[in-house]
C-alpha cells in the first residue's frame, strides 16, 4: 500500500468509531474454505479479539470475489471494506486501537521481519501443499474450492485457481521444490519462531502484538485441519513452546466466546 493510500485509509478510518455490527467475510467454513484462507481469517479474528474489537464472522461462497483485493478475509466496518491482516492493522490503528504501540523502533522492525517470515514461509507452504501437491489438490482443494458451484463451473474455477497458484510458485522459485523441501522450510520457520518466543507468553513482552495473531492463525489452523498427510502438523508439534503458545491464545481469546 502506498503512503498516499495509507493516509487516505487512516483519515477515513479515524472519522468514525468502531461499530458494533462490524463484519468479517470468509468462504463457507464447513464445505469450502481451504487451509490458507482459514489461517488468514483466524489471524484477523485473533487480532481483533486481542484489540477488544467485536466482529461478526459471515461465510459467503463468493467471499473471494467480494474482496477488494481478491484476498481472504476482509472486513466491512461502517462504509469501509478492508482486506488482509496488514491493512486491517493499519485501519484499526487509525481508529486508536493498536497492539504494538508499546514497542520501540527496533522491536517494531523485528516484529515486521518475523511477520514477513511467516507470510513467506508458512502461508506459501500452505498454498503449495493445497495446489502443488497432487494428492491434496485432488482429494481436498479442488473439491472444496469448487463445492458451492454446479458442474462444470466448480471444476473450471478450481483449475483456474490451481494454475494461478502454480504460476506464483514458479515466479517465487518454489515451483521446483519437493514436498519434503517445503516441510523443511516450515521446520526452519518454526525453529526461528520458537527461538524468538522462548519461555515468554508472547513474542514481545507480556502482551500480544499482531505477530502473535498471525502466528496463531497459521499454526492453530495447520494443527487442526485435516490434510492428506499429517506431516505439516507434525513439524509444528516438535516445538513444545509453540504448542503452548497456541493453547494460551485459544484459551484467552476464543474459549467460551461466540465464534
Amino acid at each position: 500500500m502506498s503512503l498516499a493510500a495509507e493516509a487516505f485509509v487512516s483519515q477515513m478510518a479515524a472519522a468514525e468509531p468502531w461499530p458494533e455490527n462490524a463484519t468479517l467475510y470468509q468462504p463457507l467454513k464447513e464445505d469450502q474454505i481451504l487451509l490458507s484462507d482459514c489461517a488468514s481469517s483466524l489471524a484477523v479474528q485473533a487480532y481483533l479479539r486481542m484489540c477488544g474489537l467485536p466482529v461478526q464472522v459471515v461465510c459467503r461462497a463468493n467471499a473471494e470475489y467480494m474482496s477488494p483485493s481478491g484476498k481472504i478475509p476482509f472486513i466491512h466496518v461502517g462504509n469501509q471494506v478492508v482486506s488482509e491482516l496488514g491493512p486491517i492493522v493499519q485501519f484499526t490503528r487509525a481508529k486508536g486501537h493498536s497492539l504494538s504501540d508499546g514497542l520501540d523502533d527496533v522491536q517494531r522492525a523485528e516484529m515486521k521481519a518475523y511477520m514477513e517470515l511467516v507470510n513467506n514461509m508458512l502461508l506459501t507452504a500452505e498454498l503449495y501443499i493445497q495446489w502443488c501437491d497432487d494428492a491434496t489438490a485432488a482429494e481436498i482443494s479442488r473439491p472444496r474450492y469448487g463445492s458451492p458451484y454446479s458442474w462444470p463451473l466448480g471444476s473450471i474455477l478450481a483449475y483456474q485457481k490451481k494454475w494461478e497458484v502454480r504460476r506464483k510458485m514458479n515466479a517465487i522459485g518454489w515451483g521446483g521444490k519437493s514436498l519434503e523441501q517445503v516441510y523443511e522450510d516450515v521446520s526452519q520457520c518454526c525453529q526461528a519462531l520458537s527461538q524468538r518466543l522462548g519461555t515468554q507468553p508472547y513474542f514481545f513482552n507480556k502482551q500480544p502484538t499482531e505477530l502473535d495473531a498471525l502466528v496463531f492463525g497459521h499454526l492453530f489452523t495447520i494443527l487442526t485441519t485435516r490434510l492428506t498427510s499429517s506431516e505439516l502438523a507434525e513439524r509444528i508439534k516438535s516445538f513444545s513452546n509453540l504448542l503452548s503458545f497456541c493453547r494460551r491464545i485459544e484459551q484467552t481469546y476464543f474459549e467460551d466466546r461466540s465464534s
